[in-house]
């Protein structure tokens, strides 16, 4: 069926002198939005991180456009170049080599000049390899009940590394980073040391691609599957499940009271709980639950 047979897609509002940060797929070109084929047959232009390798999804779809280059080397002045396009009362696009635009990838410094330029952003969503793996987590996501802090690439410089290594050691939330095929085997090894034995990580490797592979293991079972692994080549999103605290050594009531009380004259319940929820490990459920005890207790006096 041809795209000019959605007739939904005519009825799109599709603003002039407007970026539009596309997001193309991570390695299935199956996963191209219809929306996203739509704006980029629209548009005037299309600014592209690569345009060597986007030519190909272009041509692939019979798109046929005005492509610039527009790299992390030279996001400020053809940031300048789109500015000028879109005071032209001209419709651009932004595509990155694969994914969303700006997630580990250039956009956030041309979004940030058109926005301060008084052009309008428009965001058209697809894939990401991030809420792609988080989608197939399962346990890896569950004890941070759905919170997570995206770390980008895993760092080069050994005190960088040391210092994402404690913040998930400490961190209730699940850390989710991407890694190279050169370092993935010591980045998960260094894992496999630092972290507690039981402390779940998953692996995802070529993710959507025909060799995509997704293994949950324990910190501690990392060595065992890494000379077991039939490939190590591709593109990796690694998960690494937040810090739990055992019923045994959670604060007691008494205690977590004594918190809420101190915060309670100079925050709301939600922000004492979040506070208590991040600073002492316990969920947040049970976290509002102290600091709402904490603020009857304060209100009865």
């Amino acid at each position: 069926m041809e795209l000019s047979s959605f007739d939904f897609l005519k009825q799109q509002d599709l603003p002039a002198g407007a970026l539009y940060m596309v997001a193309t797929p991570i390695g299935n070109m199956g996963d191209i939005t219809l929306r996203a084929l739509h704006v980029l047959n629209s548009v005037d232009g299309i600014a592209c991180e690569d345009t060597r390798h986007s030519a190909s999804l272009l041509q692939h779809f019979g798109i046929h456009k005005k492509c610039v280059a527009l790299h992390e080397h030279n996001e400020i002045a053809g940031a300048q170049n789109i500015i000028q396009h879109l005071s032209q009362n001209e419709r651009w696009a932004y595509i990155s080599d694969a994914g969303t635009p700006g997630v580990s990838d250039p956009g956030a410094r041309l979004v940030n000049a058109v926005q301060k330029a008084g052009f309008r952003i428009i965001p058209v969503p697809g894939a990401s390899a991030v809420s792609s793996v988080i989608s197939a987590s399962g346990s890896v996501m569950l004890s941070s009940e759905g919170r997570f802090q995206f770390l980008g690439f895993w760092p080069n410089k050994a005190k960088e590394r040391g210092a994402l290594i404690q913040d998930m050691r400490s961190s209730s939330k699940t850390s989710i980073f991407f890694e190279s095929p050169h370092q993935i085997r010591d980045t998960l090894i260094t894992l496999s040391k630092e972290l507690e034995p039981k402390r779940q990580v998953l692996v995802g490797r070529e993710l959507t691609k025909k060799f995509e592979q997704l293994v949950t293991l324990s910190a501690a079972d990392i060595p065992k599957w890494l000379e077991k692994a039939e490939s190590l080549k591709g593109e990796f999103v690694i998960l690494v499940a937040g810090r739990q605290t055992s019923s045994d050594k959670a604060p007691e009531y008494s205690a977590l009271l004594l918190w809420a009380n101190a915060l309670s004259p100079h925050l709301g319940s939600k922000e004492i709980a979040a506070v208590l929820s991040q600073a002492l490990g316990i969920t947040k459920k049970e976290a509002y639950q102290v600091a709402l005890d904490a603020k009857d207790q304060n209100e009865g006096q």
